[in-house]
């Protein structure tokens, strides 16, 4: 592997997801967890699910760009919401899915759009780092 183009730390401190803190080694984020009020925590405080689903629709869109841009097709209007699913397994351990819902505005071809996404979710590193390990569904709209 080459250089890296970025790299960053994030650290947990307390008592993790229950009441902790997770701070960035730039102290740009810097939240205070809890567990959400549907899992029978407090709620009223961020949560690693939502952190991971705010990181994975970013880097989707910002995928779905670049993509778009390569093939020099106009992409306006688009959002991508991430929908991030915690599950209890068989096994009494927990499981992530995710819902990755993209939304192109302008004149594109639903087939075109589709194609972007599946493009995007080739290249997106938090879709190739989840792949095989964490099941996901795409669905595109063209508004």
């Amino acid at each position: 592997m080459s250089a890296p183009l970025y790299s960053t730390t994030a650290t947990s401190t307390g008592e993790g997801r229950a009441g902790g803190r997770a701070v960035t080694d730039d102290g740009l984020l810097d939240v205070t967890l809890a567990i959400p009020a549907s899992m029978g925590g407090p709620g009223g405080a961020t949560n690693p699910e939502q952190l991971f689903a705010a990181g994975w629709a970013s880097c989707f869109h910002s995928a779905l760009k670049m993509v778009a841009a390569k093939q020099k097709t106009p992409v306006t209007d688009s959002t991508v919401s991430a929908g991030i699913r915690l599950d209890k397994t068989d096994g009494g351990g927990l499981a992530l899915s995710a819902a990755l819902r993209v939304s192109i505005g302008g004149d594109i071809a639903q087939e075109t759009a589709e194609e972007l996404v599946a493009a995007a979710h080739a290249i997106c590193p938090y879709s190739v780092a989840t792949r095989g390990n964490v099941p996901v569904t795409l669905t595109t709209t063209v508004a």
